[in-house]
């Protein structure tokens, strides 16, 4: 769980600076032991560091001491919290890109740490090397390992297409994850989405988003803490369901706004955002991100509406053209009935003149029964009302 990490990580970072901590003062008194040596005239080498120590090499009093061992440990602290970070860092990329990997290419990923094992041991068995230079071998064989073993499965699923599945950016397309925006949260249909069984692999919640949706519940405006409030239940109620993770982005610039974040997040673990912002679908795709948008799904799904066809509908309020009225389907699309605006309150037959597709959706036009002709077509001027610009080709 993303949140038991969080309250753990506190305890790695502590563990890396008392290690760090520890690790100073045992070259602080390895230091010193060599000063003192060189001092009584045991060892005639002085310290190449000695002249960088503000202190009296031939009176080494007590306090000067200490300071050299509080030096020592601080800058040993210091440089195991900067480790520590560096580490956790590419621990979650390594985790996150993992958690992607089809098995085929975990597999392959395991068979070249042990490659790289394998060859170190070979190495340092011929060659006579420092305890640190075996370390660095050991990183650079076992990467270049990896990478190896990754082009030869590529060359392989280029050679015999139907032997592995394709995968892109080394993330199985089924597989890859799905990041969540604050927007279709709080729509709520996801949760239906996800468990009819349509998101497949890992869903992300990033904490940013998260975040954003504590502030918006926390709001002074009842209508944005409903609606934060909302997307906080929705989420509650998915997590016992299905698994959600909470990952922190660490990558990602704080100051930059949500949507910014979001992109940058997918970039990075080569996932998909799930949302139903017009506005952030076009900013991904623009940089490359797959989009998984919730609108376009339910567009997709609801009934084909033909020119000539019959349906009765119930007339809520006016419209934006004279003589217009408005009602909606079952499903939310939009009925621009002619002649419907002195029968507001009322049902009835209308029959479907054109059928036009926004970006919000589909959106009918139609004429009431009492009007008649049926056949005839919305004006062009209706159309344009409506969409904000001229008018688009209808579906037919």
């Amino acid at each position: 769980m993303a949140v038991s990490g969080r309250r753990i990580r506190p305890l790695f970072t502590l563990a890396f600076v008392v290690l760090g901590a520890v690790m100073g003062n045992a070259l602080a008194q390895q230091t010193l032991s060599r000063l003192d040596a060189y001092l009584k005239g045991i060892n005639t080498e002085a310290p190449k560091f000695l002249s960088l120590i503000p202190i009296n090499p031939v009176a080494l009093s007590s306090g000067e001491k200490w300071r050299l061992i509080a030096v020592f440990v601080v800058a040993g602290a210091l440089l195991g919290f900067a480790i520590e970070r560096i580490a956790f860092l590419q621990a979650q990329r390594t985790k996150i890109k993992w958690e992607g990997m089809a098995p085929q290419e975990k597999v392959g990923a395991v068979a070249g740490l042990i490659l790289g094992l394998l060859l170190t041991l070979l190495l340092r068995s011929i060659l006579s090397t420092p305890w640190w230079v075996n370390i660095i071998t050991a990183v650079l064989l076992c990467y270049m390992s990896v990478v190896a073993l990754e082009s030869l499965m590529e060359q392989v699923r280029f050679y015999f297409p139907g032997s592995m599945p394709a995968s892109k950016g080394h993330i199985n397309l089924n597989s890859r994850p799905k990041i969540l925006d604050t927007n279709v949260i709080i729509d709520g249909r996801i949760a239906d989405i996800a468990r009819a069984g349509f998101i497949e692999g890992p869903v992300y919640i990033p904490k940013f988003v998260l975040e954003e949706l504590q502030q918006i519940a926390d709001s002074s405006d009842s209508l944005k803490r409903a609606r934060g409030r909302r997307g906080l239940d929705i989420l509650n109620q998915m997590q016992k369901e299905m698994e959600l993770r909470i990952p922190e982005f660490t990558s990602v610039d704080p100051n930059d706004e949500v949507d910014s974040r979001l992109v940058v997040a997918a970039r990075e673990v080569h996932g998909a955002i799930v949302t139903n912002d017009y506005n952030l679908n076009r900013v991904a795709e623009l940089q490359g991100v797959d989009v998984l948008n919730i609108n376009e799904l339910a567009n997709a799904l609801k009934p084909v509406v033909l020119p000539g066809e019959e349906m009765r509908v119930t007339i809520i309020r006016e419209g934006k053209e004279k003589d217009q009225g408005i009602g909606y389907l079952d499903d939310g699309t939009m009925i621009v009935v002619e002649g419907g605006r002195r029968l507001i309150g009322e049902t009835l037959d209308v029959a479907v003149t054109s059928v036009l597709q926004t970006v919000q959706g589909k959106m009918i036009f139609g004429k009431s029964k009492e009007n008649g002709d049926f056949g005839s077509d919305t004006s062009d001027e209706s159309i344009r009302s409506y969409t904000g610009g001229r008018p688009r080709r209808k579906i037919r």
